[in-house]
């Protein structure tokens, strides 16, 4: 059998490699808090990732000192992922080749496999950690995006808020829309070089500040069973400054409402998305008004009472001043809110677009156990940061050697603007 150790290396980032190339979402994350992954994490702890400071501006001469209000956002580290299988010391000995590299008959039984898993359940978190954090909602719900043009409406709340166009905006479409966009891009020019990177990753780089991938792991959302005429009851809820230089900031409002369906039942399911009556947002630099409804999420599902009263806790918070201003205006008594994610009980699929910068994903090592009979630990730190340990131990009482991959994870959305849900 090959060496051990060689053996454990070349395992583990054979099945790294297919993992991280087979997600839409795992190399289009911020990984820049890895200096907190290096110290000893466990699931169920916490990382916490720090949201940019805003700030108020002035005109004149004279200094207006204003509090500095940071805030950060929790990213929890989810169960350990992994799978195990049991490997014989017959199929090792053929695993590794002449050429030093993993050979194709044990890559395309084993590795293949467990890394094509371990990448769609990756995946498919991930664009569900992003979904339901993600406020900005745009298209028609039941109509899938034809065109090119009507995936970049996506791309347009983005710009009202000022998301960098850098290069590091994705978009995450399922494979019946890729089917209709993807036959439409087939006129345009693309170099060779641009042109293999697109046959090498599935990645489309469509020159128009928006790359495509197709993902069978797009996150769906099912709309709950709403009911009634939903109003805001009362005025002056959320967050005003109470001065020049005051900054409040928060992460959601506890909305009071009413006129929902006289009856205790489940209104709206979290991730539901809605408007408000004249609350817009606004450019988040210049205050101004982009004469946008804002968009809210719904965090935790809701359910109204006998008399039709119901609070939703949604996101972002109501902020109507300060350096975190976000709306025009706070909410007036009796302003109508309009639900925007779709028809009562109805599922659809959610594309996604996205800057890097909107979902932080962190992958700590793990602890490698002594006495094993492999163990190794592999990470793509530039190129997703995902952390894959590979284990090999001796079980005893069933006379066969156990093989097991895990990753430590964890991920949230820590700038909400930085993405939008383009509904199918």
């Amino acid at each position: 059998m090959a060496n051990a150790l060689v053996t454990s290396q070349i395992i583990t980032n054979e099945v790294l490699r297919i993992a991280h190339n087979s997600s839409a979402f795992l190399g289009n994350t911020n990984t820049d808090y890895k200096d907190a992954w290096e110290k000893d994490l466990k699931p169920g702890q916490k990382i916490s990732a720090r949201a940019p400071v805003q700030f108020m501006h002035r005109d004149g001469e004279t200094a207006a000192v204003q509090d500095i209000t940071e805030h950060s956002v929790d990213v929890t580290l989810q169960p350990l992922l992994g799978l195990d299988f049991a490997i014989g010391s017959t199929e090792l000995t053929t695993c590794v080749g002449s050429n030093g590299q993993v050979s194709k008959a044990f890559k395309d039984r084993y590795l293949k496999p467990a890394g094509l898993k371990l990448a769609a359940l990756l995946d498919y978190r991930l664009g569900v950690v992003l979904k339901n954090g993600t406020h900005q909602i745009v298209g028609t719900p039941g109509t899938p995006p034809a065109t090119f043009a009507d995936l970049l409406q996506a791309g347009v709340p983005l710009d009202r808020m000022s998301v960098p166009r850098d290069g590091q905006r994705m978009a995450a479409i399922e494979p019946g829309a890729n089917a209709t966009i993807v036959a439409g891009l087939s006129g345009l020019f693309n170099n060779k070089e641009v042109l293999g990177e697109q046959y090498k990753t599935g990645v489309i780089k469509t020159g128009a500040g928006l790359d495509i991938a197709m993902s069978q792991n797009v996150p769906s959302h099912t709309v709950g069973p709403l009911g009634g005429a939903p109003l805001v009851n009362g005025a002056n809820q959320g967050i005003i400054n109470a001065g020049a230089t005051d900054n409040p900031y928060a992460a959601t409002t506890s909305l009071a409402t009413d006129a929902w369906t006289a009856a205790a039942a489940l209104r709206l399911n979290a991730g539901d998305t809605f408007t408000i009556a004249n609350v817009f947002s606004v450019n988040p630099e210049t205050k101004a008004s982009t004469g946008v409804l804002q968009s809210f999420l719904v965090t935790a599902a809701v359910s109204s009472d006998g008399a039709g009263n119901a609070t939703i806790i949604c996101s972002p918070a109501i902020i109507a001043g300060g350096a975190y201003q976000n709306v025009t205006a706070r909410p007036a008594d009796n302003a109508a809110l309009t639900i925007t994610s779709g028809a009562a009980n109805t599922t659809y699929t959610q594309n996604m677009v996205w800057h890097r910068d909107a979902l932080t994903f962190v992958s700590p090592k793990q602890e490698l156990p002594g006495g094993m009979d492999m163990a190794y630990q592999a990470s793509m730190a530039d190129e997703g940061g995902i952390s894959l340990r590979f284990v090999r131990g001796f079980d005893i009482k069933e006379n066969k050697f156990i093989s097991r991959f895990d990753v430590l994870w964890g991920a949230a959305v820590t700038l909400p603007n930085f993405s939008v849900r383009r509904t199918n």
